[in-house]
C-alpha cells in the first residue's frame, strides 16, 4: 500500500520525537539535581547511549540551554534555560501578581517601586509603581541597565550559579561603566554579590546616575531560582546610607510576598541587624 506525503511527514516526525523527549529528559534531569552531572550519569538515568548522549548535549550547549564544565566533566543548566522561565515569567501573571505588591511597598516607604528581571547581562524593569508625588528618575518600563551595576541586576546575580555568573561577564570588557564606579572584572563582582547574598539585599550608590541609590531584593520560584527583584530607587539626599538598611527590610518584606504568590521559599537570611550598605 503506497503511503502519501502526509503520512511521510508524519512517520518523520514521529522518528523525531525520541530526540525530543531525551531532550527534556536531560533539562528535567539537570533541574533536579542541585550539582552539575557528567554525562554518562545522564545516560544512564535516560536509558541512552552515551554517543547519543554526547551528541544530545552538544546540540543544547549551541542552544545555550545547557553549559559544559570541562574542568569538571560535567554539565549544568546553561542560561537560556533561565532566559525561557523569565520570559514566562515577564507575562502578565507575573506583573497583576506584583503590582498590589508594589503598591503596598510604596505607600509604605513613599518612594517608587521597581520590579525588574535579567535579560542577559542586563536588567530589564519590567513594572513601576509611583508614589503620588514622584521623584523624578531615568528607570522606566522597557528601560535597560547593566545587571552587574544595577541593585535590582545585583539582587538576581547574588543568586545565580558561579558558572552562570561567569558566562554572563566572561572577560573584563563585559563590565561597563556609567559613572566610572563599579566592578571592573569577575573576582570584583563576585565579592559584591557574596555580601550583598549573605545580607539578603543590595544595593546601587551612584553606578547609574550619580546622586542616585537603590536597593533591591529577588524573588524566587518554587525550584529557589530568583526570578524578579524588588528595587526602591531615591534620591541619596533624600535619605541617609544609616537608614538604608531600615528601607531594605521593605523591600525584602515585598519581594517575599512576591515569593510566597509565585509558590517559592525565601532563602535563609541573617537574623541580626545589617550594618553594612554595600557601598
Amino acid at each position: 500500500m503506497s503511503t502519501g506525503p502526509r503520512q511521510n511527514r508524519a512517520r518523520g516526525t514521529s522518528s523525531k520525537m525520541p530526540a525530543v523527549r531525551h531532550a527534556i529528559g536531560v533539562l528535567r534531569r539537570l533541574a533536579a539535581s542541585p550539582d552539575p552531572l557528567p554525562a554518562a550519569a545522564l545516560a544512564r538515568s535516560l536509558e541512552v547511549p552515551r554517543s547519543t548522549m554526547y551528541h544530545l548535549l552538544s546540540v543544547l550547549v549551541e542552544e545555550g540551554l545547557v553549559v559544559h564544565l570541562p574542568e569538571q566533566h560535567r554539565y549544568g543548566l546553561g542560561l537560556g534555560v533561565f532566559e525561557l522561565g523569565s520570559a514566562y515569567l515577564r507575562h502578565d501573571p507575573l506583573e497583576h501578581l506584583a503590582r498590589p505588591l508594589l503598591a503596598r511597598l510604596v505607600g509604605d516607604v513613599g518612594d517608587t517601586a521597581h520590579l525588574g528581571i535579567l535579560h542577559g547581562a542586563e536588567l530589564l524593569y519590567l513594572l513601576k509603581v509611583q508614589p503620588e508625588h514622584p521623584t523624578t528618575l531615568v528607570t522606566d518600563v522597557g528601560v535597560r541597565m547593566p545587571a552587574h551595576l544595577a541593585a535590582s541586576g545585583r539582587a538576581l546575580l547574588a543568586h545565580l550559579p558561579a558558572e552562570q555568573v561567569r558566562a554572563l561577564f566572561p572577560s573584563p570588557a563585559s563590565f561597563v561603566t556609567r559613572t566610572g564606579s563599579g566592578p571592573r572584572n569577575l573576582p570584583e563582582l563576585r565579592s559584591m554579590l557574596t555580601t550583598e547574598r549573605r545580607q539578603g539585599w543590595s544595593v546601587e550608590d551612584g553606578l547609574i546616575t550619580p546622586e542616585v541609590a537603590s536597593v533591591a531584593a529577588a524573588s524566587f520560584d518554587h525550584n529557589g531560582h530568583p526570578v524578579a527583584s524588588v528595587a526602591v530607587p531615591f534620591r541619596r539626599t533624600a535619605r541617609p546610607p544609616e537608614s538604608w538598611p531600615q528601607l531594605a527590610r521593605h523591600v525584602l518584606r515585598g519581594a517575599d510576598a512576591l515569593t510566597h504568590r509565585l509558590g517559592g521559599t525565601p532563602p535563609q537570611r541573617p537574623t541580626g541587624p545589617v550594618d553594612d550598605t554595600g557601598r
